[in-house]
């Protein structure tokens, strides 16, 4: 009998379980799909177009707060996980719903959730969100492109607007960006792509995508999202996961970060310039009891400001990568590291000055403090940024996003961007793990 089917997401992994497994699978009957952490997706559908021909009217998103209904309401028999960077302890809090609902409670191993690929691959992952992935990836991207090789990065899925729309889509332009639509968070992640003169490619269909990345790539990059673990294989694969000793433990206690951690080819345990030593040597210890066969790199992540002058003795606002503060759970970011190090005062609190969808930000994660998450999931969200910047009584903003705001933007006050890059420190070093590669 046909098993009727439920999959929890939030836009991205959750698809792509669906597209590679459930799609044209007659075993199963997908009657919803419940969506979390992302703004404005509950309530719309994957679309028919999608969704394949057993599904011709779509598939219905829902709040995840509906999840035990609709199990009822179904008859449900598997609720399918499959969103990334949650405490094991919530999942298993998500599990004892489920069953006490009725239905089983399924986490899909990377067996039947990744896609083969005929291309050389380095995936690039996580155990958290804001480990430094992407300062990992461009340095892995410059190792690889000086030495002749065409390069081309897919990116973890940020399906936000129209879903047929960005089925596949490719990035080699700046203007690219803005012929999709991006949010925030999607040019975030392609503009150092693009700057560097790559090309990156994104979207809902993985499969699609990877079929058209493998028509101009020498070796394909996965470049993660939050802690998820990678949509393709390879015969000759490279896995490379990045741990964040600022967050000890986590590389244990969260899901998929702790699957990436087991599996890794290559740990880099990133910012030990700024880390405690016991933060440091906790990520050392359950490395060796995890996974003591991977090479271990140590790194840093060193910062630049523009006009580091202008900071000194400034009231400063803080800007940093939302989901490094919201679902990351961070409560500093390299923009609060630059203020302390080039001499503000004060770090002023955006809350009261908050407008919007980002004074709904603050409600539901009111442990981000006094930082203001560069939230941007759409034209709203946008225009509420810009608002709360502008509503801040402060001297100076400290923008540690990585892109510049003041290209998106328009801010009232003086600002500074901070950068920061990958450095390793000692041997080896990624060219030395590529060399090998």
């Amino acid at each position: 009998m046909q098993k009727k089917v439920i999959i929890m997401g939030a836009a991205g992994r959750d698809f792509h379980n669906f597209n590679l497994y459930f799609r044209d699978n007659s075993a199963y009957d997908v009657v919803a799909f419940t969506a979390t952490q992302i703004p404005d997706i509950d309530g719309r559908k994957y679309p028919a177009e999608l969704a394949g021909k057993l599904y011709p009217q779509g598939i219905n998103i829902y709040p995840e707060e509906e999840l035990a209904n609709l199990i009822r309401k179904y008859n449900v028999d598997q609720v399918i996980f499959a969103y990334s960077d949650v405490p094991h302890e919530r999942v298993m809090h998500n599990a004892a719903l489920v069953n006490a609902a009725g239905a089983d409670f399924v986490l899909m191993g990377v067996k039947n959730s990744r896609i083969k690929t005929s291309k050389p691959l380095i995936s690039i992952c996580a155990v958290r969100t804001g480990c430094g992935k992407s300062q990992t990836t461009r340095q892995v991207v410059k190792v690889l492109k000086a030495k002749g090789r065409k390069v081309v990065s897919i990116r973890h899925p940020m399906p936000y607007g129209d879903l047929v729309k960005q089925k596949v889509q490719r990035f080699a332009t700046l203007e690219d960006l803005e012929k999709h639509h991006c949010t925030i968070e999607e040019m975030e992640e392609y503009e150092p792509h693009i700057n560097m003169g790559s090309v990156i490619y994104a979207g809902v269909d993985y499969e699609a995508i990877i079929r058209e990345a493998e028509k101009e790539a020498d070796v394909i990059i996965w470049d993660g999202g939050n802690n998820d673990t990678p949509f393709y294989t390879s015969d000759k694969e490279l896995q490379i996961v990045v741990a964040d000793p600022h967050r000890p433990d986590h590389e244990i206690s969260y899901y998929p970060g702790e699957t990436n951690f087991r599996m890794a080819d290559v740990i880099v345990i990133n910012k030990i310039d700024s880390a405690d030593p016991e933060g440091i040597q906790i990520v050392r210890d359950n490395l060796r009891d995890y996974n003591p066969g991977a090479v271990t790199i140590d790194g840093a992540s060193p910062l630049t400001v523009d006009k580091p002058e202008l900071i000194k003795g400034k009231r400063v606002l803080v800007v940093e990568d939302g989901p490094t503060l919201t679902h990351g759970e961070m409560t500093y970011g390299a923009g609060v590291v630059a203020a302390e190090k080039f001499g503000a005062v004060e770090l002023v609190d955006p809350r009261e000055f908050a407008v919007g969808t980002i004074a709904d930000t603050f409600d539901k994660y009111p442990d981000i403090g006094t930082l203001l998450p560069a939230m941007g999931y759409g034209k709203q969200q946008i225009k509420d940024l810009e608002d709360t910047i502008n509503n801040t009584d402060c001297d100076l903003v400290v923008i540690a996003t990585p892109i510049d705001l003041r290209r998106i933007i328009k801010i009232n006050k003086p600002a500074v961007q901070v950068k920061y890059d990958l450095q390793e420190i000692g041997y080896p070093t990624l060219a030395d793990v590529l060399k090998d590669f």
